[in-house]
């Protein structure tokens, strides 16, 4: 046993990889990347200020569309700086006390945004199946709660994950074969037992993925029924129509964090890369794509945005 520790250390700091087996082309890599958390930053940060400065979007739909864009702000914003920093600058070196900050960021405000799309199902369920209670059901006291259980929720959920690692002295090395602090990949270089953390884990992704899509998929059964019950097919798609850029933004959000997720716990025969793309991927595209598609669906943010776009030209042409 002695010999056995005596073979593992106790980092103060570990050194992520970025991309294993690919970082010859971590420049051309960094190239997509970097588009994307622009793209993701701009696009989240317009859908706020249209939603602010546009009093007849301060509905409960917009309100958690807020909600989530300050969540992908941040979920992006904890992981691409650094990983732009691996692939520009070869800066790898993470502090261990700032790689479990960013392990609790990255986990927390992943479950808190899927408390957020769970919210925004029950706000369609209410507004397609009840709309004449839609307004006194979800007031704007009624959002804040919503929202700050959904925080709440994250908060408890995944709390305990970077506390069961701080408990680990010994690792294996301080390397760390991925991108950024995500849980398993640290906890899988502990020479101590795992088991705990390894279930509180896979506990808590039950409880987020399953669950919570079992509820979205329960809220769209629902809505579907409501819609099918509609005297025409104008109406029914009309109707639908309003759901249509919630149900992409979940597709975007749930199907590469499941991926990533089982690639992790069950892929090991998954190329290092392959996997680790996926994990980044799932960070990096929701925060891209769901101001595109509210913007693109929305008619209300379509036109708040062509007046900035218009007004910014005028501004140009002036000068």
């Amino acid at each position: 046993m002695l010999a056995f520790y005596n073979a593992c250390i106790s980092p103060p700091a570990f050194s992520l990889m970025g991309i294993p087996q690919l970082e010859a082309h971590h420049v051309w890599i960094s190239i997509p990347f970097c588009s994307m958390y622009v793209i993701a930053v701009v696009g989240n940060c317009t859908i706020l200020f249209i939603i602010r400065a546009e009093p007849s979007l301060h509905e409960p739909m917009y309100l958690f569309l807020s909600m989530l864009a300050v969540i992908d702000l941040i979920l992006s914003s904890s992981t691409m700086p650094k990983l732009l920093s691996i692939f520009w600058f070869d800066n790898r070196e993470i502090g261990f006390h700032s790689c479990l900050l960013q392990m609790f960021t990255i986990h927390c405000f992943a479950t808190i945004e899927s408390g957020i799309f769970l919210a925004m199902a029950f706000d369609r369920y209410v507004a397609i199946c009840t709309p004449l209670r839609h307004k006194t059901i979800l007031t704007h006291s009624a959002v804040a709660k919503i929202g700050l259980a959904a925080a709440l929720r994250g908060i408890l959920y995944i709390s305990p994950l970077p506390l069961l690692v701080r408990r680990y002295t010994y690792y294996r090395t301080n390397i760390i074969a991925h991108s950024y602090c995500e849980h398993m990949a640290v906890v899988m270089l502990s020479c101590e037992d795992i088991s705990i953390s390894n279930i509180y884990g896979m506990t808590v992704g039950f409880l987020v993925l399953i669950i919570d899509s079992l509820c979205i998929g329960l809220s769209y059964f629902l809505i579907f029924q409501a819609v099918m019950s509609l005297a025409t097919v104008e109406a029914r798609l009309k109707t639908f129509s309003t759901c249509t850029s919630h149900i992409c933004a979940i597709l975007a959000f749930y199907i590469p964090i499941a991926v990533s997720s089982l690639t992790h716990r069950f892929g090991h025969n998954v190329a290092p890369p392959t996997h680790i793309l996926l994990a980044n991927f799932y960070l990096i595209f929701p925060p891209v794509l769901n101001p595109v598609v509210y913007a693109a669906r929305t008619k209300e943010i379509r036109r708040k945005l062509a007046k900035m776009l218009s007004w910014a030209r005028r501004q140009v042409v002036r000068y």
